[in-house]
């Protein structure tokens, strides 16, 4: 096997550890329907430790605005799973932490919960990265773990590539 081959197959986790490392970058997750899965899949890698501030699941609309600051409006205006809650749970995540950046997924994984503007499978993902956020609007088929299991995917690779994109 070729060591280009070896590089290729590296996890996602050790990839954003390596970078957070070597930026000397802290992170954080805060997390809604994936229930923590993000925040398990990046302490997978060695040396996370040095780099990983501490973990959210704000399952709650209420535990999303006591511990990461997501206005009562934003929550009653746009719901809990929406571009504008993704986002406030970004930045408050990164805050509450006093974390460089924050990866956060707020969505609904079924099978029940749908409707027909917010159907099962629809998962915001928000990203925070020194100052710069982004929200990614996603949509998962299948079922509840897969649901949750693409998100975690997702918010991984989202986070990676802003990791990359941040020069600061």
């Amino acid at each position: 096997m070729s060591s280009n081959r070896i590089m290729a197959e590296e996890p996602i986790e050790k990839k954003i550890t390596r970078i957070l490392l070597h930026k000397k970058m802290t992170v954080t997750a805060a997390e809604s329907c994936t229930g923590g899965l993000v925040a398990g899949t990046l302490v997978n890698a060695d040396g996370i430790s040095e780099v990983f501030k501490e973990s959210y699941i704000t399952y709650s609309n209420e535990a999303k605005h006591k511990l990461l600051g997501v206005k009562e409006e934003t929550l009653k205006m746009y719901g809990a799973v929406s571009r504008q809650t993704a986002l406030e749970m970004a930045e408050g995540a990164a805050k509450a932490a006093n974390a460089d950046a924050a990866i956060v997924t707020t969505g609904i994984a079924g099978p029940g919960g749908g409707t027909e503007e917010k159907p099962v499978g629809l998962v915001y993902i928000g990203c925070y990265v020194k100052g710069c956020t982004i929200v990614k609007r996603c949509f998962y088929g299948g079922d509840r773990q897969g649901v949750r299991y693409s998100a975690v995917k997702e918010a991984l690779d989202i986070l990676y590539c802003q990791l990359l994109a941040n020069e600061h």
